[in-house]
């Protein structure tokens, strides 16, 4: 996947918190607990933490300028370095800034075919811990949307834990599918699907059905990735390859529930404790959505059939 050089980029979609000190609490139970939506979500926190396998807060943590403890990123110092495609083509903090225009792109623009208004939301770069609408956080949470706030959350050092903790191949379109499943969530709170949604657990339950559903706009964003214009008039992705797809695919079954609990808990699928889907689901979903660039296709709630 690559951007164009020329169009432009907005950083005011992000706001960048790494060295700010706004963690806090004992993280992934309060946030999820909370009303947090993850592309891992809870399961991820408790497997590892009676595994005794989680990462010091920040640690690998990737930032603009590899940032001592303590140290403040101004959004200014974001702007300065992410100004174009060309950019995010050679800095990755830029490269997720651009990712997470483009899908707002998108989904401004669907809105506006059907009627509506989307009110755009911002991404949180962070390390270690955050503070949110629904409670603090560390990264060991993983990246999530907070529908109280209506804010997306992300140490970015979790790209790196895909590919050395849950052995995803990763690459920039792996990473933009996870950015677009949190968007997702977004795009459910707007429409009011969230609050219509149960907090159970089980291979039906509703929980899972949205997750599968934010996988499915994740995946129908990906089909549109490059058509949609950004505020400067132009794509701000140029290609999106069929490795780029499959690299995504390969993400999707890395993070399911039957995956998770086989390979970093237990050794043992306990599908009562479903939240997220199996990954054979969350493959079926995305690819559902990449395939008919449709989010009428993606009503998981209307189906006895999730994969």
């Amino acid at each position: 996947m690559r951007f164009d050089d020329d169009a432009g980029l907005d950083t005011s979609e992000v706001s960048d918190l790494r060295g700010s000190g706004g963690g806090g609490g004992i993280g992934g139970r309060v946030v999820l607990g909370g009303g947090g939506l993850g592309v891992v979500g809870v399961i991820i926190y408790f497997v590892l933490s009676q595994l005794g396998g989680l990462s010091p807060a920040g640690s690998g943590a990737t930032g603009l300028s590899q940032l001592g403890s303590g140290q403040q990123v101004s959004n200014g110092s974001l702007a300065s370095e992410c100004r174009t495609g060309a950019d995010a083509n050679s800095n990755h903090d830029c490269a997720v800034v651009a990712m997470i225009n483009s899908i707002q792109d998108y989904w401004d623009g669907q809105f506006a075919r059907s009627g509506r208004t989307y009110r755009k939301a911002t991404t949180n770069f962070f390390n270690g811990g955050v503070r949110t609408g629904c409670g603090s956080a560390t990264s060991d949470t993983g990246p999530f949307y907070c529908p109280a706030d209506s804010e997306v959350y992300i140490d970015l050092s979790f790209f790196q834990e895909l590919q050395t903790r849950f052995g995803a191949e990763g690459g920039p379109f792996a990473e933009a599918y996870v950015l677009a499943h949190e968007y997702g969530h977004h795009v459910q709170n707007q429409l009011g699907t969230s609050n219509r949604v149960g907090s159970g657990s089980g291979p039906t339950s509703g929980s899972v059905r949205l997750e599968l559903q934010a996988d499915c706009y994740a995946g129908v964003w990906g089909n549109h990735a490059t058509t949609t214009p950004s505020s400067s008039g132009k794509p701000l992705i140029q290609d999106v390859t069929q490795d780029d797809v499959q690299r995504a695919l390969d993400t999707a079954s890395r993070i399911g529930d039957d995956y998770i609990q086989k390979n970093l808990g237990s050794g043992k699928v306990d599908t009562s404790q479903f939240t997220h889907g199996t990954s054979a689901q969350r493959e079926k979903w995305f690819n559902t959505g990449f395939t008919t660039g449709d989010p009428a296709r993606c009503d998981t709630f209307g189906t006895n059939n999730l994969g």
